[in-house]
């Protein structure tokens, strides 16, 4: 076995898979297995399994799947080798040199980083000793420290066309690259690429493992847009990331707190608080939910008190309800976000407002009597009907009793009839999760829009043959060249399926012992995914040399009678003529 094969193998055995993902989310036994809400996707049912016997998971709501290494690809964002190196790294091995299977996807993210450190330095040094000194004015005036603006990394775009352009194109990196990187843009009618930021204070995001993946930049006047971020690229998603969560991991404390902006939460971790985060330009994701999980028990909300503030944390208390937790609400009075209320009030002050911040069920109760005339009868059937969509959505039955009777106190309502009616509604949003998931996961079975494999919805009968194909091959690499001799790749019907089998087949053809973690090298980790998904759902069916003959027939029968459509006039003359009709 080639030395990367066995290392590959050592490496799943010093890192349990169970063990790896309870570092994520917490797992419940069922039977042989442990299952949990998927890490993936949100999701009140837990339809995420993981396999110890297998060393392998499978989430069959989203169709996630692989093994310890697929999983820390997908929770962190990784390629391949980023993957194992942090596993390497967790278990205290050191990673052997490999003939890298997709250099071109690992080059492309390592240029990524080195351009966007370079972007990041050039625009630190701009703010700290360029000649337009209106970026470090507005930190000035924002009342920040040099030890603040240099923890931040915090920068100048200068009103330049191409300058920091020309500064990576000097130091090897192609117009491609850099506007791959997207800080660089192509100018249609020239076809020349300019500075993707210009005249914008900088702030540089930092990933959980100290990368700049990407950068969000403000106007000092009345431009449009006010907030310019990096768009998605290769190591850059804003709907998975969170700016200064990079310093809120390391915190002592179990409690995030939330703001809306990245000046807020610089200001507020000038202030002393480490653990403040923001969202990058959009409301809190459920991607983005999950992560702060993964480091906080609790989470204090601190948008702005505007009516778009509001709006955004009734969604935010949401999100974190489905992955488990707890959410607080600072309220702000006397000043519109956390910065201002730390200049009028000071640090005192607000670390009193965060310990006494309302819980969320509060809030939410509270905002179901605007709008509404509760002095009048159909006020008050309107405001049951809220109350009880708020109450029926409190997980926990004991917590949820003592809204209930506070509730039914403070609006006069019959405790008992306020119960039996959240009874009844959360009885039938259970009944409804399980059918929507179901019906997920139905969808999914037939393959309704499949973007790994579309050929499988128009090749139903083909695409199960050559899944069964595939599983034999899993699970029996040692027949690999008579699993060749019967099922040769030229068969294959699906684009997909073609392709991982030729991988496997190779792999296992070549390994003494085969694994699939190594074909995860050749594969994205939703490709991965499916390959998992495979093995998961024909986990109890038998393939007999019978059944895989017949299997291979299928495939061939289906090649025949295309070749059959395809034949020319000429060809079909000829054929006539041989049999001297």
């Amino acid at each position: 076995m080639a030395v990367y094969e066995e290392f590959t193998m050592e490496l799943r055995n010093a890192n349990p898979i169970d063990t790896v993902i309870s570092s994520y989310v917490p797992l419940k036994k069922r039977g042989r297995t442990l299952v949990c809400n998927c890490p993936f996707h949100s999701e009140k049912t837990p339809s995420f399994t993981v396999f110890p016997d297998t060393q392998s998971f499978y989430c069959f709501g989203c169709g996630a799947g692989g093994d310890v290494i697929t999983f820390v690809m997908k929770a962190e964002n990784l390629d391949f080798m980023e993957a194992v190196r942090l596993l390497a790294e967790r278990s205290g091995m050191a990673v052997p040199e490999k003939r890298n299977a997709n250099p071109d996807n690992s080059h492309r993210r390592t240029r990524i980083y080195e351009m966007n450190r370079i972007a990041a330095n050039y625009f630190y040094k701009n703010l700290i000793s360029g000649k337009d000194r209106s970026g470090i004015n507005y930190f000035i005036q924002r009342q920040l420290t040099p030890q603040t603006i240099k923890k931040f990394g915090l920068g100048y775009a200068s009103d330049s066309w191409d300058e920091l352009c020309t500064v990576l194109t000097s130091k090897g990196y192609s117009e491609n690259e850099i506007t791959d990187a997207w800080l660089g843009g192509r100018s249609q009618r020239s076809g020349k690429i300019f500075d993707m930021f210009r005249k914008r204070v900088m702030f540089p995001i930092v990933d959980l493992r100290g990368n700049v993946v990407g950068f969000g930049g403000r106007v000092l006047d009345d431009s449009k847009p006010k907030y310019l971020n990096t768009s998605k690229t290769l190591v850059f998603d804003k709907g998975s990331n969170l700016f200064a969560m990079n310093f809120a991991k390391d915190s002592d404390s179990k409690r995030v707190i939330l703001c809306e902006g990245y000046m807020d939460v610089i200001a507020v971790n000038q202030a002393g608080f480490s653990n403040a985060i923001a969202t990058l330009g959009t409301a809190i994701t459920p991607d983005q939910a999950r992560l702060v999980k993964r480091y906080a028990e609790e989470v204090i909300v601190a948008y702005d008190s505007d009516g778009a503030g509001q709006a955004a944390t009734r969604k935010a208390i949401s999100h974190f309800s489905d992955v488990g937790l707890q959410t607080r609400i600072l309220r702000l009075e006397g000043a519109k976000d956390p910065d201002e209320f730390i200049k009028k009030f000071g640090v005192q002050r607000f670390r009193m407002l965060i310990d006494k911040s309302d819980d969320a069920n509060n809030f939410l109760l509270d905002r179901c009597e605007n709008d509404l005339d509760i002095e009048t009868e159909a006020g008050k059937v309107e405001l049951l009907k809220r109350v009880s969509r708020v109450l029926a959505e409190i997980p926990i039955a004991l917590e949820r009793e003592v809204y209930i009777s506070r509730t039914a106190r403070k609006y006069d309502f019959p405790v008992d009839v306020l119960k039996a009616h959240i009874d009844s509604m959360i009885k039938k949003n259970n009944y409804n999760e399980k059918n929507n998931q179901w019906r997920s996961i139905k969808n999914r079975t037939a393959m309704t829009r499949d973007d790994i494999n579309p050929d499988a919805a128009i090749y139903k009968k083909e695409a199960k043959a050559e899944e069964m194909i595939i599983c034999q091959l899993i699970r029996h690499p040692e027949d690999a060249p008579k699993i060749r001799q019967t099922a040769p790749p030229d068969i294959f019907v699906t684009a997909f399926n073609k392709k991982a089998y030729e991988i496997i087949l190779r792999e296992a053809e070549n390994s003494k012992n085969f694994s699939l973690s190594i074909v995860g090298s050749e594969l994205s980790a939703d490709e991965t995914g499916r390959i998992y998904g495979i093995m998961t759902k024909n986990r109890d069916i038998t393939i007999t040399s019978a059944s895989l003959e017949d299997c291979a027939d299928v495939l061939r029968k289906h090649k025949n009678i295309q070749k059959a459509e395809n034949i020319s006039d000429d060809d079909l003359k000829n054929i006539f003529a041989s049999k001297k009709l």
